[in-house]
This record gives structure tokens, C-alpha cells and sequence, in this order.
């Protein structure tokens, strides 16, 4: 079957936060600018989710639902066909998306005062989410080695003073692009059990992936880590559904299956009917055309973008292995921040996230979303062409 990812869809004006923000947050006019921040994509769902959300209007009833078995046993055959993990029913939670599943983590395994570990630059809704629960950050910070972000154990474990309970693990990680190898993966795993951590896995990057890198689930490189893991997993990236806030918390472990279940309870947290019935339907063999179709799409679009920074002087884009952001190094066109910045912003007109929002490393740093149609990621490096000609 064939996809039209290049259809133009106008989101202006639909309350779309990437779209009709942009100008309160960033300055960049609504009219003519490019959001390249916020990370979902503008294309429009898979055709299976669409015929799904049609055949629900058309019943018409949309009250209170139970976990359904069909929704998780769609999760089940799409982690075992895709990604070769074997996920039992009963391991599975759903949350209201997966930052608040990271905030039922901190609610259900820490208490405030805790020192919670991220491997830093990461993603920004990770540190905001902790110090909202009264929990610390503790930054490991990530070096860079031939261009890509790499784990320093070593280093991370004379920063660590025994007070921390948690590591947070972004795999595929979110800005970098790193798709962590097997080795890195067992690292992680070693680094928790020396310091006793919980290992909380956010994956929901896992399905886009590029040619060429593997996705491997953090329990698949390392079994015996299933003990202190909970997985988190969504269809939200993959599909373009984030809205439908539906995220999956995969919790292996009975021990701390309960105590979050408990949590679940205490809080009196339900499924999202459409939510589910729209996952049910995305994680099938339909769903997985599209997904393949889509990261081909993604990949002209990453070397579209990666090419045009290429060409203007000072600026390296961090070669990405997964995901449909851009990480892009500033540093080397010797501007204080707020210059660069002020030329992304004013002169091109886009709207992409400032690097210190994640935290250590990220000072020199602008992310880019390219998920969206290649004539708009073509613009956009012309705008930053443009923006940036003194250079050239």
C-alpha cells in the first residue's frame, strides 16, 4: 500500500500545541513560521487507526471501559514480532501517556528527597517531572566520542553518594538519536545493581529506528535486570496518536507490579477507551506496513536536514540512529547562544527547543523535529541557509 506522507495537512487553529503555541512561546509568527519543537509529527494517523476511530463514531457509546484483553494482547504480538520481547498480559499498565507514567514511577517506587539519576542532555520532561514530585536530579552527564553520545560508568559512579533510587534510561535516547548497543545496555544494567537503582526504560521511540541500527528492549539485552525494570512503551510516537494520551507501563516483576498497582488504585486511574481501541488497532500487521513506509519517509527527510546543516559553516548535526529529531551543535560558528538562537528564531522563523532544557551538555545545542512533510523540512533549511549566509 501506498502513503501519502508529502499531502500538506494545515494544523493551524486545531489547538495543536506544536502549531498554535509557537508564537507565545517562541515569538515565531503563527502565520509564517515552522514549529519544529514539540515532538509529534503532521501526518496524519495510519489508515487502520482511522477506520477503527470511524467505526467507534459510528456506535456511537463511549463509556467507561476496563483494561480490554485485546489491547493487551495487541502490545504482547507487537513487542514479540517487533522487537523480541515476550510481554505476559498481566505485566501491562496503561497510563495517561508516558510522562505521567514517569510521574507514577517517582509517586510508586521513591519518596521526596530522593535522588533520581538522568544521563544528561536528556529529555526536558523528565528533569521538570521530578523536581515537581520534590525529588532531586542528579546529572550524569553524557561525553561524546566519534560525534555520538556514549555511557561513562566509571565516571557516573564517583558522582553517585547512595542517595538516589532511580535511573531513568531514554532508549532509543531523545535528543541524541543513540540507539544503545547490547553492551551499553548490560553497562546500565551493572551501574543500577552496583548503586541499587530501579531501572525505568522509556522505549517510546523503540519503532524509528533507521537501516543499518537495531533496537534492543533493555530486558531482552539483559534479563536479570528484570527485577528492578519497569518498561515504558506507547503508540504515540509511532502512530502520530499522542493526544490520545495512552502509554504503556510494562512492570515484569511481581514485587513491584504490586506496588504499582497499588498506586493505580489509590489514585482511582482508568484506561482511555479510545485510546486503547486506537493502540489495539495500530499494533497489528497494518500498523506495521505503515510504520516501515513512515521511517523510509523519515529517513529522506534526516538526510534532507542533516545535508543542509552540513553546508553552513560552525554547525554538526549529531548523526542520528533513531528518532525524528535533530540535534544540532552550534558551537563551532563561536556566537553566544542567545545569537544563534536569535537567528533560528527571528530570521528563519522556526521554532525548535533550546538545548539547556536538557540539562548538561546542551548548552550550545537547538533541537529540530523534521517529522513533517519533506517540502516543509526543504523550507526550513532554506530558511537556516539564509539565516546563517554571513557564514558561508
Amino acid at each position: 500500500m501506498n502513503f501519502d506522507f508529502d499531502e500538506i495537512i494545515d494544523r493551524r487553529g486545531t489547538h495543536s500545541n506544536k502549531w498554535d503555541s509557537m508564537e507565545r512561546i517562541f515569538g515565531v509568527p503563527a502565520a509564517d513560521g515552522l514549529p519544529m519543537w514539540v515532538a509529534d509529527t503532521d501526518f496524519r494517523a495510519p489508515p487502520v487507526v482511522l477506520d477503527k476511530l470511524r467505526e467507534l463514531t459510528r456506535h456511537g457509546v463511549f463509556g467507561y471501559t476496563d483494561l480490554n484483553p485485546e489491547y493487551t494482547a495487541a502490545i504482547g504480538w507487537w513487542m514479540q514480532t517487533r522487537h523480541g520481547w515476550k510481554v505476559e498480559p498481566d505485566w501491562i499498565f496503561t497510563t495517561t501517556g508516558l510522562v505521567n507514567g514517569v510521574g507514577m514511577c517517582l509517586d510508586a517506587f521513591t519518596e521526596p528527597g530522593d535522588g533520581i539519576v538522568l544521563m544528561t542532555p536528556v529529555y526536558h520532561a523528565f528533569a521538570r517531572v521530578i523536581r515537581a514530585a520534590g525529588r532531586r536530579v542528579v546529572e550524569c552527564p553524557m561525553p561524546v566520542e566519534n560525534g555520538k553520545y556514549v555511557m561513562d560508568f566509571d565516571r557516573w559512579d564517583t558522582m553517585l553518594d547512595g542517595t538516589e533510587r532511580m535511573v531513568i534510561l531514554c532508549s532509543p535516547h531523545n535528543p541524541g538519536g543513540r540507539v544503545w548497543t547490547v553492551e551499553e545496555l548490560r553497562g546500565l544494567a551493572d551501574f543500577a545493581r552496583r548503586h541499587d537503582l530501579l531501572v525505568i526504560s522509556d522505549e517510546i521511540h523503540h519503532d524509528l529506528v533507521y537501516p543499518g541500527h537495531t533496537h534492543v528492549p533493555m530486558p531482552v539485552a539483559d534479563p536479570s535486570v528484570q527485577d528492578r525494570l519497569i518498561m515504558l512503551t506507547a503508540p504515540s510516537k509511532t502512530f502520530n496518536v499522542a493526544g490520545l494520551h495512552t502509554g504503556n507501563v510494562i512492570v515484569p516483576d511481581d514485587a513491584l507490579r504490586a506496588r504499582f498497582a497499588a498506586r493505580m488504585s489509590a489514585l482511582s486511574l482508568a484506561p482511555n477507551s479510545v485510546g486503547q481501541f486506537v493502540a489495539t488497532a495500530a499494533y497489528s500487521p497494518e500498523g506495521a506496513e505503515w510504520v516501515d513506509a513512515l521511517v523510509a519517509y523519515l529517513d529522506g527527510n534526516r538526510q534532507l536536514f542533516d545535508a543542509a546543516i552540513a553546508e553552513i559553516p560552525g554547525l554538526t548535526s549529531m548523526p542520528l540512529e533513531s528518532t525524528f529529531l535533530a540535534w544540532v551543535d552550534f558551537s563551532g560558528t563561536g556566537m553566544e547562544r542567545e545569537e544563534f538562537t536569535r537567528r533560528v528564531e527571528q530570521e528563519a522563523k522556526i521554532a525548535a527547543n533550546h538545548g539547556p532544557t536538557f540539562g548538561a551538555g546542551g548548552e550550545n545545542f537547538l533541537r529540530f523535529n523534521f517529522g513533517t512533510q519533506r517540502a516543509r523540512v526543504q523550507e526550513a533549511c532554506d530558511r537556516l541557509r539564509a539565516a546563517f549566509a554571513d557564514l558561508q
